[in-house]
């Protein structure tokens, strides 16, 4: 059993590292270094208590803007949750539950911020319905196995398709 955790967490992590690649405008930068899992836990914890540049949204968001949104946050969290994934493979122990709580709910704060007050678009709707299975993984005793049931896989790709029609291409 605990071979095939190590190859879950492996595949998980691979998964994770290509969709950080991918994310794009990320400028910063961490060739050369090995984080630890302090670094991730306070990246996380120092991610989720700043200020959001969507805070106070309004109505008038358009679904782009609120893609944007959404994407930057993604674009916050990946270096977090790469240096996680990171440290649990160098240590050859299971991913530490504690910063993956971190992690998604940094996530879910911020992009439950970046949802006005009323919207009820499609994006705003996939938007809504992420930031919510992002808290239930996030409540969840093992975050990474709640974070790898199929209604969060789901939200994740109509998070996507979503955002693709605003225009705006995440990866969640």
């Amino acid at each position: 059993m605990k071979r095939f955790r190590v190859f879950s967490t492996m595949l998980i992590s691979a998964s994770l590292m290509t969709l950080a690649a991918c994310g794009g405008e990320d400028t910063t930068t961490t060739a050369g270094s090995t984080p630890s899992a302090t670094t991730a836990s306070s990246a996380a914890a120092s991610a989720s208590s700043a200020p959001s540049a969507s805070t106070g949204t309004t109505a008038a968001m358009s679904d782009k803007e609120l893609c944007e949104a959404v994407e930057k946050a993604g674009n916050e969290m990946r270096p977090a949750l790469a240096a996680a994934m990171q440290s649990a493979l160098q240590s050859g122990e299971e991913p530490s539950p504690v910063v993956f709580k971190e992690i998604l709910t940094g996530l879910e704060q911020k992009i439950t911020k970046a949802v006005p007050a009323g919207a009820n678009s499609e994006a705003a709707t996939a938007v809504k319905r992420f930031a919510a299975e992002a808290a239930k993984a996030a409540a969840a005793k093992n975050p990474v196995d709640a974070s790898e049931n199929p209604a969060f896989e789901k939200a994740g790709a109509d998070i996507t398709a979503a955002c693709k029609a605003a225009g705006v291409t995440v990866n969640f």
